[in-house]
């Protein structure tokens, strides 16, 4: 059996589980999408949203990307980011990085990782250095890398607040709230470490007031 037959495999005993369990799930999810959380998360494979937050299908509305970068010229992601606030008119939007992220440690070196993965890790790169006092203050190692992901995750969250997008829900509906989080691979648990609530102050050169 291949490994890609044994997922289909999966799928059809976790389908017959879920029926099982709940006849009318699916459905129910058939039919309608009212996930009240957005989730910008890593696109590393051992932090799925779902499982490390025990959440059904439909609950929680995921974009994810390497490091989970809130980006202005990401079309996709602003596509998700406007179709979760505007569209489904979630509650909250979580960044959620994880400790010992990869695409923090690549942006933490001086290598030539060639032109795409350049253009996105420099993104990183300005956190770091915004924050190169601080961070320069941490030994290098774990310690530095670890800051530098939580750093990573309040920037992200501030520039949600620097979109149209989120200025607009905020102003007309006082929704969402925005949060970020780090998981920590070692032991499963989701550190909170930055939060902006709707209409929290967006600094004047970001700030948008005539909405259409």
């Amino acid at each position: 059996m291949t490994s890609y037959d044994k997922l289909l495999l999966e799928n059809k005993a976790w389908a017959k589980e879920m029926k099982k369990a709940d006849p009318e799930f699916f459905s129910r999810l058939e039919h309608i999408q009212t996930p009240e959380f957005l989730w910008i998360g890593c696109s590393d494979s051992r932090v799925p949203a779902n499982q490390i937050t025990n959440t059904y299908p439909g609950e929680i509305f995921v974009h994810r990307n390497i490091a989970n970068l809130v980006v202005n010229t990401d079309v996709n992601m602003l596509s998700v980011l406007h179709y979760a606030v505007d569209v489904l008119k979630v509650k909250h939007v979580i960044v959620c990085g994880h400790y010992g992220c990869g695409g923090i440690k690549a942006a933490l070196t001086t290598n030539d990782y060639k032109q795409v993965l350049n253009m996105w890790l420099r993104n990183i790169k300005d956190v770091y250095r915004i924050h190169r006092d601080e961070l320069e203050q941490l030994p290098e190692g774990d310690p530095r890398l670890n800051k530098l992901v939580e750093l990573t995750v309040q920037e992200q969250v501030i520039n949600l607040s620097k979109t149209s997008i989120v200025q607009k829900a905020w102003a007309e509906e006082n929704r969402p709230h925005l949060h970020g989080w780090v998981y920590n691979l070692a032991d499963g648990l989701i550190n909170p470490v930055f939060d902006m609530v709707a209409g929290s102050k967006v600094d004047p050169a970001f700030a948008y007031s005539n909405f259409h």
